[in-house]
């Protein structure tokens, strides 16, 4: 669903057939009985922005599988659904034996020992056991060698945490993610066979917002920018887009179910204030994108135009009992009012509008 500020059709008629016949006077005019009944506003200095409402889904992104890598066996402990798991807490246990959380890019796909060639997954091994406090940066280099320092250091970390104590990362013992994994779901129960297969499923753990912007409207968001969002229970909370692809998608079979035709944009908006998505997960939310804005202008309520007979827009300013209709330029409109240019126009001016 899409919100643009636009005068209505029903306002310009009804501006147009009020208007019918006049013409521009700089002269007073002596108040005239229409039998509409009329009101007042003043003319405000103020700053005009127009939005669009893009929807979008509150939960927590990202989708990461830990898999048993190690020989098959028998699950013996699973995390809880909604559990938080942080850098060294376990995972997972098969046949009573941890699988522990480590953070790096890459899952584990090898043996990690002396002798063995340097790569990333050493690097991220070694970056883990300095964050851990099993190595400092006096006495182990995070180059993605193994190292007698690395060795050193993965042996500490064995006897901290009641491992046989060897100095071999052993394939399986220590699963690779982003960052803190927040359980979404698990696919066995424990007593069940451990074989290669994805066994727990997680997301990261921060609340943010997933946007899936109509490739019509893809141009109107833009990386960094800040965005309004809607909470259910009509609460808002003000947030940023920091994360926005370059490639559109095809539109899913939920888009379709839903009447979305077109192609679109991922992108994923970061809540200012975390906690006020608290306790919301996968709820439906509106984003509020501004589009265009102006700053420091004259502006008066949109009914306050009147459709002028040789084409254009005006104002009936009101000073005492004289009437003076004024031509004007009408610029951004937003929400109910609407951006005014004309000569003679004036911060503080009172102008005619239809009574409420």
């Amino acid at each position: 669903m899409r919100r643009r500020a636009v005068l209505s059709g029903a306002a310009f008629v009804a501006a147009a057939g009020a208007g019918a016949g006049w013409w521009l006077r700089d002269d007073p005019v002596p108040p005239a009985s229409t039998g509409v009944p009329t009101g007042t506003a003043t003319v405000t200095r103020t700053d005009l922005s127009a939005t669009t409402i893009i929807p979008g889904t509150l939960g927590y992104p990202g989708t990461f599988d830990v898999y048993w890598l190690g020989s098959p066996g028998i699950v013996t402990w699973l995390p809880r659904p909604g559990q938080i798991i942080g850098r060294g807490q376990p995972v997972l246990a098969v046949d009573n034996r941890p699988v522990r959380l480590l953070y790096g890019d890459r899952p584990a796909w090898r043996t990690l020992s002396l002798g063995i060639t340097a790569g990333p997954d050493v690097r991220a091994l070694e970056t883990n056991l300095v964050a851990l406090g099993h190595a400092t940066a006096a006495n182990l280099t995070v180059d993605g060698r193994f190292t007698r320092a690395t060795y050193a250091a993965v042996r500490r970390w064995q006897h901290s945490t009641h491992q046989p104590v060897t100095g071999r990362l052993d394939l399986g013992v220590v699963t690779f993610q982003p960052g803190r994994l927040r359980v979404a779901d698990t696919a066995v129960k424990v007593g069940g066979h451990a074989s290669g297969d994805a066994l727990v499923s997680g997301t990261s753990t921060t609340v943010a917002v997933t946007l899936a912007i109509p490739v019509t409207d893809a141009h109107l968001v833009h990386l960094h920018d800040g965005v309004t969002v809607n909470l259910p229970g009509g609460t808002t909370v003000p947030g940023r887009v920091t994360a926005l692809s370059t490639v559109a998608t095809a539109p899913t079979e939920n888009d379709l179910g839903r009447g979305n035709q077109l192609p679109s944009v991922p992108a994923t908006v970061t809540l200012g204030r975390p906690i006020a998505g608290g306790g919301l997960d996968q709820a439906p939310v509106e984003v509020r994108v501004v589009t265009s804005a102006v700053h420091g202008v004259l502006a008066v309520p949109i009914t306050a135009l009147v459709a002028l007979a040789g084409g254009g827009y005006g104002l009936w300013t009101v000073d005492g009992g004289d009437r003076r209709l004024l031509g004007v330029t009408p610029g951004l409109f937003a929400d109910t009012r609407v951006e005014v240019k004309g000569d003679g126009l004036r911060e503080g001016a009172t102008v005619e509008v239809p009574a409420k």
